[in-house]
């Protein structure tokens, strides 16, 4: 399943994941021998493939009941995917870690072969994927759903809540696929909690349901709402959607960030999507585990470095009531690497993509963009510029930022609503938290970041797990718990900072590509190592969270 939830009860879906899929090395043309390979996952997993770079097809076998209309959705292919039906292509998609349709007019009744010509390697057509400070893993990494059209579906909706008084809306639009195929006559319902709205169906429709004592979604109670949609014709239900809202309003008054009216104080880790056992394709139950180690640090927010999540990752923190911060893909992109022509388009793409599948998320109170780019030249301003008014265009209910490490050449603090910073004293900074903390709000202060909320968006420190000394030298469990400690004491203290995160919540893997400075070619600032085993500081942060809400 694509979310934690049934998001359908009259149009019929059939998973194509959880299962075994053919896989063979190379292009879907080349000759070689198929091996069985679980989808999801990455090859990276699998012996004799764990540096593999390059082609990678998977088949399967697909068996249609009758001539149908069908939409295979695909959660995430890292990074690049061609997909055919019988041979004939159907989808192109870029970027791991947005989900992506592939549609098939007219299937006929019986067995039918599904493909997928994956590519992981990096090269000059790839500006967001290339070798980083974290693992690019090949394969389909997300859960895969075929589903049967009527003619006219819903593709998805776009939700907003909005509070007049005391009364809270939900105000929808509703994207119809294929609307040429609906009938004269057809009618769109969208109900939630009792109250229902009907009206003619048309691509963009919008409909607005007031919920008299609707309850309001916030990290301490996180209240969830079914809204469904139907498409009726001639009588009957022909098809459906149903997703899941929380009534909420997220505002940036001064310097700090208000949900319902109230100010929040962001206690936070950095996560990756990445296991020891699974690579990218985490199971699901394995994302609850992390997220009961967070709730139990005493954390109330994740950072989805520095990607869009598995949709099933966020189910589960509107769930649990997890604040979340999710931003576009692109790290660590220099200037050179911004000009090329690319690189524009392939980050905007992951932007509409991000904004268009996670928005009704509740739990997701800021978007962020491009962590630690060239936002200290003309070119990236430009840049930045541009994504900052395309997120604003596409959601303009939240608050927008990036993170960003440079103190006293950064030129675009003017853009986001909340300045965000990147910084790691005692560290890669020999100097105290407290001291850095000073030099850099005085800094913000004279520049266009003056008077935003502040979030320290990375800080922290590293340890191999067991390493213990006396001596606390660096690379020590003794040294981060020490350094961890003193840097939360620091930003905690001050009330001119909204909110921390904790670089990270695990030991990852990083690109072997870019191994020089990574112990076990890891990030080893983990909280916990990458089998979640708890380091030191665990404890340490534990008792620096809980109390502080």
């Amino acid at each position: 399943m694509l979310r934690t939830f049934m998001t359908h009860r009259v149009r019929k879906v059939t998973e194509l994941s959880g299962c075994l899929w053919r896989m063979k090395q190379g292009g879907r043309n080349d000759a070689g021998e198929e091996v069985p390979m679980m989808v999801p996952g990455c090859w990276e997993m699998m012996p004799g493939f764990e540096k593999y770079r390059g082609k990678m097809t998977f088949s399967r076998t697909v068996e249609v009941e009758k001539k149908s209309d069908l939409r295979i959705r695909f959660g995430g292919v890292s990074h690049t995917a061609d997909v055919y039906w019988d041979g004939e292509f159907i989808a192109h998609h870029y970027n791991a870690f947005t989900a992506f349709d592939a549609l098939v007019w007219g299937a006929e009744a019986g067995k039918h072969t599904l493909t997928v010509e994956v590519d992981n390697s990096f090269n000059e057509q790839s500006t967001l994927h290339f070798p980083n400070d974290y693992m690019t893993y090949g394969g389909i990494i997300r859960p895969v759903e075929m589903e049967y059209l009527p003619g006219a579906y819903i593709e998805r909706v776009e939700v907003e809540t909005v509070k007049t008084g005391d009364v809270w809306t939900a105000c929808a639009k509703v994207i119809i696929g294929n609307p040429d195929g609906a009938k004269t006559g057809a009618k769109l319902t969208a109900e939630i909690a009792g109250e229902k709205v009907r009206t003619e169906i048309r691509n963009g429709t919008e409909v607005m349901i007031e919920v008299p004592g609707a309850l309001e979604w916030s990290a301490e109670n996180p209240n969830l709402y079914l809204m469904t949609f139907e498409i009726e014709e001639d009588g009957k239900v022909i098809d459906d959607l149903i997703e899941r809202i929380g009534f909420r309003e997220v505002r940036v008054d001064g310097n700090r960030i208000l949900m319902n009216g109230k100010p929040l104080k962001i206690r936070g880790v950095c996560r990756h999507e990445d296991h020891p056992m699974f690579g990218a394709a985490i199971p699901v139950e394995a994302m609850a585990r992390d997220l009961e180690l967070i709730r139990d640090l005493g954390c109330n927010s994740v950072r989805t470095s520095h990607y869009p999540n598995d949709e099933r990752f966020l189910d589960l923190c509107d769930e649990c009531g997890i604040l979340v911060w999710e931003e576009n893909h692109a790290r660590g992109v220099h200037e050179e690497e911004m000009k090329n022509p690319l690189f524009e388009e392939q980050c905007e793409d992951c932007i509409r993509e991000m904004i268009a599948q996670h928005r009704n998320h509740p739990s997701i109170y800021i978007w962020g963009i491009m962590n630690e780019c060239a936002s200290n030249t003309e070119t990236g301003r430009k840049c930045y510029e541009k994504q900052y008014a395309l997120l604003k265009e596409l959601d303009s209910s939240r608050p927008r930022t990036s993170a960003t490490f440079r103190q006293g050449s950064d030129i675009c603090l003017d853009l986001p609503d909340v300045v965000s910073f990147n910084t790691y004293p005692e560290w890669y900074k020999d100097i105290s938290a407290k001291d850095c903390l000073e030099g850099l709000t005085e800094w913000i202060a004279m520049t266009g970041g003056a008077g935003k909320p502040l979030i320290i968006s990375e800080i922290g420190a590293g340890a191999i797990y067991g390493y213990r000394s006396s001596g606390e030298e660096k690379w020590t469990e003794d040294y981060q718990a020490e350094a961890v400690g003193r840097q939360l004491d620091a930003v905690l203290e001050r009330d001119d900072i909204c909110g921390v995160y904790i670089w990270q919540f695990c030991d990852v893997r990083v690109c072997g590509e870019w191994f020089s400075s990574r112990p076990r070619t890891m990030n080893n600032k983990g909280i916990v190592d990458e089998y979640r085993r708890r380091k030191m500081v665990y404890n340490v942060v534990k008792g620096k969270f809980i109390g502080r809400k």
